[in-house]
């Protein structure tokens, strides 16, 4: 038996019949005339939860696209408005207006207004899908009926009383509650088919947990791995220097509550190696980030904050240098800046210029040897790094990254990268020399994620070189996730003189800015130039001073706008996020998100503009998307089984 008959042997016990068979590949010639699904791109979210999930719920505006899509002739602005708002969040906004009505009367009259609108609106989402996607996607509990809604015959007149009885019989019922909420989020599903996460979940905002608890249940998501998030995945693989720049940033921006609430990450042992240590003058360049508007805390806490900063960023300073010692290939050994200290003079030489420290208490470094740990610092990170190992719920959100995630995506002819591809001053492709063997463009790429996940799958006891790789991810100058030529973490906390405090962008930032190094690039990745774009995250648009995020006549797109609210005073808005439908692209601009519950009692969404990058001239197809090619292939298959069948090559069962 060949190795082509062996395979559709296999094929037969899922197909066993002629029928089966015949039924599947008309299934499959059907989905592939069907619309491309709605993408939806969204990056940078840096923890900000309450902004992630109206940006999820309401698709972009997408929703509300819908709503005029069908009522605009009929329904005012502010109906249309309350209806979205209803659709993003029905139980909070449910009890609201029905609190806000006279009578049980009023409040069964606008059940039934509501049902009828949110069933309609329902049927034309569901519309571009089969039933049997529709069907699966139906909560438990409502499944028969809102199945029998929303595929009822064009012309039902014969129903309608049927389909009447239906509504009546859930307000009557008391269910009306637990139907608009279940067909609003079903509507929420609905309007988006697929959902990409370009990067940086964590770091700077307070619930990136609670994030990566909505993206696992999510219906269809992949992740490409943003700088922020390589550092958490290496810390949970056994990284400790990178453990050592999370606690650094939770710190710098007043969130270590993530690591022990979110993440049940006991903090204990490293804030009392840092009071004991630290003394309170010592630290004053390493006061947390806050918002003394909206934030108050003891002298006492912003103290233990402060000293916890510093002592960990020492002991990140220290965990630096052996790395650098150990990969001369790295090309960073002007990173060793703890050897360039005069602890005497309290100075620093930097490129042959000596700088005054702002800081030079120093109480646990060596001089002689500046890089060697404490025998109490070894002792409160290896601690640390077993907690890490150890938290459940961190180790499971890590997984999904793993699972789910990528350095890059290429994606019915986009590539989705979070940072850039490395690139010499004249544009050619950097290279970076990895055991003995140089790599770049697509080729780096893979080899970084290689090694990240050889980190976290790897059962070798030593996993140093590949640990030492994400590190490099973070900071070295031809990471496709940094994109500069040093982080100067040292020189922001020591050194008052700003000139040393310069990281110079990767040319990438300033040559995609031409369709030719775009279209360079996109060949690098095996993809169309002509209709293929490029969407990048990692750098904040300042579209406050008049940066455009669509560049090189709309081959790149740039979707980081400042989630973040660290960003916003410089971007002047708080992100982007694209949508990529059967008509073509479109990227909208959002503005600050104010709270959770402005927007549901006011109705504020924080939609800003929408523009248009792309235009369908005819609408695109399933056929035409990298799941129409897959379906292609399976079909080719299916019809070999069935000529199997037919020609008595394979016997039916």
């Amino acid at each position: 038996m060949n190795n082509n008959q062996k395979y559709l042997t296999l094929l037969a016990k899922e197909f066993p019949t002629i029928g089966e068979t015949a039924t599947e590949i008309i299934n499959l010639q059907a989905i592939l005339n069907l619309p491309k699904g709605t993408e939806h791109f969204i990056s940078d979210i840096h923890g900000e939860y309450e902004a992630f999930q109206q940006v999820l719920r309401n698709g972009s505006g997408n929703i509300k696209e819908k709503i005029k899509d069908i009522f605009s002739n009929r329904l005012t602005q502010k109906e249309m408005t309350h209806l979205a708002t209803l659709i993003y969040y029905p139980e909070e906004k449910m009890t609201l207006t029905i609190e806000a009505l006279k009578n049980q009367q009023e409040i069964d009259e606008w059940y039934k207004i509501t049902l009828n609108r949110l069933v309609e609106l329902c049927v034309f989402v569901a519309s571009k899908y089969t039933r049997s996607k529709v069907r699966k996607a139906l909560p438990n509990e409502f499944a028969y009926i809102i199945e029998e809604l929303l595929f009822k015959a064009n012309d039902s007149n014969d129903k309608e009383d049927y389909y009447n009885a239906i509504i009546q019989s859930i307000i009557a019922l008391n269910r009306g509650f637990q139907f608009v909420s279940a067909i609003s989020y079903l509507i929420q599903r609905l309007v988006v088919d697929h959902l990409h996460v370009v990067g940086d979940i964590y770091d700077r905002g307070p619930f990136p947990d609670k994030i990566m608890d909505t993206l696992m249940d999510y219906h269809s998501v992949d992740i490409q791995w943003g700088n922020h998030d390589i550092l958490w995945m290496g810390a949970a693989s056994g990284s400790q220097v990178c453990l050592a720049n999370v606690l650094r940033i939770c710190a710098r921006y007043d969130n270590l509550s993530i690591l022990e609430e979110g993440y049940g990450i006991p903090l204990r042992p490293l804030l009392t190696f840092a009071e004991r240590v630290y003394s309170k003058e010592s630290g004053a360049c390493f006061a947390p980030k806050i918002d003394q508007k909206t934030t108050s805390y003891l002298t006492d806490e912003l103290q233990q904050i402060t000293k916890i900063h510093q002592a960990i960023a020492v002991i990140q300073f220290k965990l630096e240098g052996p790395i650098i010692k150990r990969h001369p290939e790295f090309q960073m050994e002007d990173r060793l800046l703890l050897s360039k200290i005069d602890y005497n003079h309290q100075t620093i030489t930097i490129k042959g210029k000596v700088y005054p420290l702002i800081n030079a208490y120093f109480p646990t470094i060596d001089p002689l040897d500046p890089y060697c740990l404490t025998e109490e610092e070894q002792q409160v990170i290896e601690k640390l790094s077993e907690a890490f190992q150890h938290s459940e719920k961190l180790q499971r959100h890590m997984s999904f990254l793993y699972s789910h995630g990528s350095m890059y995506l290429t994606y019915n002819n986009n590539l989705l990268i979070h940072g850039c591809v490395p690139l010499n001053e004249d544009g050619s492709l950097m290279s970076l020399k990895l055991k003995g063997i140089s790599y770049q463009g697509k080729q780096l790429l893979d080899q970084f994620e290689l090694a990240l996940r050889k980190s976290w799958l790897s059962k070798e006891t030593d996993k140093t070189a590949e640990l030492d790789l994400i590190w490099y991810l973070w900071t070295g100058a031809v990471s496709s996730l940094f994109g500069k030529d040093q982080m100067t973490t040292f020189e922001r906390y020591f050194i008052e003189d700003k000139e040393t405090h310069e990281e110079q962008k990767n040319a990438y930032y300033r040559l995609r800015n031409t369709e030719k190094c775009c279209r360079m690039i996109l060949e690098e990745f095996h993809l169309n130039p002509t209709c293929g774009h490029i969407i990048n995250g990692h750098t904040p648009v300042k579209e406050r001073i008049g940066e455009n995020p669509i560049k090189a006549n709309g081959k790149l797109i740039v979707i980081d706008g400042g989630f973040s609210k660290a960003y916003q005073k410089t971007t002047g808005l708080a992100g982007y996020t694209l949508l990529y439908n059967s008509y073509g692209m479109q990227l909208a601009s959002h503005q600050p998100f104010t709270s959770r519950m402005d927007a549901i009692e006011n109705e504020r969404d924080i939609i800003s503009t929408r523009r248009v990058i792309d235009l369908e001239l005819k609408r695109k197809k399933v056929s035409e998307t990298d799941t129409g090619q897959e379906l292609m292939k399976q079909l080719i298959d299916l019809k070999k089984l069935l000529k199997a069948y037919q020609d008595g090559v394979i016997s039916q069962k």
